[in-house]
């Protein structure tokens, strides 16, 4: 049995997440090193975790949320694609059985807007921890002056949480912002594909997905 443990502590794994992350520094784009996948792991893992899914279930979806951006050391254009092909080739020489390498792939192929869809509920956890881990930290721009939309938005979060009321069925991101720096409507010009996806991903879960910014629910 190949655990998320295992995976962790794999170096070949760790190498392309350095090396796909170090692709996008120079493309300019947010951190998506370990920081990152750690929490979208732990996140995704979490999600199924309070909805009672079992342990094993739980392990995979924390497995697809470490490797789900390994596909940017090939290209960003279609990283999902290629990280699922990855993911494979990786998984299967690990040993790790065909419906739990099956599971994990199709989760990290189904990750990013526009072509992702929450198939299962591995796939509906790493959605909604990937897209909801937005946060200043994230930003690699030193230089204020320069930001660009993507820059400005992630830095003007100051506090992000996500919390699941199993007794109402519903996840809701709730974002603290400073609209000094972006603004809630900068959010959504770059964001809005991210939430639908996440609504339904929440729906795939059995769930109601809402945003909460400032105290507001504005989804």
């Amino acid at each position: 049995m190949i655990t998320f443990e295992d995976i962790k502590k794999n170096e070949e794994i760790k190498t392309y997440i350095k090396k796909a992350d170090e692709s996008l520094v120079s493309l300019g784009y947010t951190e998506h090193s370990f920081a990152h996948v750690v929490k979208v792991a732990t996140d995704s893992g979490k999600i199924l975790e309070t909805l009672g899914y079992d342990p094993h279930t739980v392990d995979l979806a924390k497995i697809a949320g470490y490797m789900h951006d390994i596909g940017n050391l090939v290209n960003r254009e279609d990283h999902s694609q290629s990280g699922a092909i990855m993911a494979f080739r990786i998984l299967d020489n690990l040993g790790m059985p065909a419906e739990d390498t099956a599971t994990v792939v199709t989760a990290i192929g189904n990750h990013d807007e526009g072509t992702g869809v929450a198939v299962n509920a591995v796939a509906a956890a790493l959605i909604l921890a990937d897209k909801t881990d937005v946060r200043r930290s994230r930003v690699r721009n030193t230089d204020k002056s320069s930001f660009d939309i993507h820059d400005r938005v992630n830095y003007s979060v100051e506090e992000g949480k996500t919390e699941i009321d199993t007794e109402n069925k519903t996840i809701t991101l709730s974002l603290k912002i400073d609209t000094t720096v972006g603004s809630v409507m900068n959010y959504f010009e770059i964001f809005l594909g991210r939430m639908i996806m996440c609504r339904n991903a929440a729906e795939k879960l059995g769930l109601t997905f809402s945003l909460t910014i400032n105290g507001q629910k504005v989804l």
